[in-house]
């Protein structure tokens, strides 16, 4: 008689794989909220960093402002002081003195009607350039030279042209104080300027420059014509 031999059946623990399933699923979700920290973590990092850099541009900005603002209260100071040293000099004649500067330049002292020319031109230095404006603090090159010569008691046309083609011509060596200096041709001229004696002249330039006084040698004329 054969004997039968019978094997232990292994029991299913369904306890055990409830809990491994558990904890697999609790690492999945610790995994999962280690990303979304990280990915937060580096979002606030972002917004930071863009948030210092929005700040130090608008510092740098501000600064900027400042610097400009401040450079520009400087430059009115310093015109509205030029203006007040020569405010006193718009009612009195200056008269020049000695010899010129330049002594290629044989010329008498301005005296008369030259004398009220030359003051007036140079009572405006500093005073802005600006097309077609006749003063009192802005000018363009014929309006300036109408103006002095207006002092002297003398209507010139309102046009650098029509201001050269007046009087009688002088050469650049023979120059007078009050001589009206032009560019370009006789009768056509574009630009024009006041002879103020030793080797110099005051003219309205360009809207960089303004009104200044300068050497006969920054921007030789084409010629002259003698008025008074």
């Amino acid at each position: 008689m054969t004997e039968t031999i019978e094997m232990p059946v292994l029991g299913f623990d369904q306890d055990a794989a409830s809990t491994v399933v558990a904890s697999v699923a609790a690492s999945a979700e610790a995994t999962q909220q280690v990303a979304l920290d990280q990915d937060l973590l580096a979002q606030e990092n972002a917004a930071a960093a863009k948030a210092a850099a929005e700040a130090k541009k608008a510092k740098a900005e501000a600064d900027r402002k400042a610097e400009a603002e401040k450079k520009a209260e400087e430059k009115a100071r310093a015109e509205a002081q030029e203006r007040a040293s020569r405010s006193s000099g718009r009612t009195t004649l200056s008269a020049s003195s000695g010899s010129s500067s330049d002594n290629s330049v044989n010329e008498t002292v301005a005296s008369g009607s030259a004398a009220a020319v030359v003051a007036f031109a140079r009572a405006q230095v500093g005073d802005a350039y600006v097309m077609g404006s006749t003063g009192p603090n802005s000018w363009d090159c014929s309006g300036l030279v109408q103006a002095a010569y207006r002092q002297a008691g003398i209507d010139l046309p309102r046009v650098s042209g029509s201001q050269s083609s007046r009087g009688q011509s002088v050469s650049l060596d023979n120059l007078q104080p009050g001589d009206i200096l032009y560019w370009g041709s006789r009768s056509n001229s574009y630009h024009v300027a006041i002879y103020v004696g030793g080797g110099k002249f005051v003219g309205a330039q360009n809207p960089s420059t303004g009104v200044v006084e300068r050497s006969l040698d920054y921007d030789r004329p084409s010629g002259a014509v003698r008025v008074l």
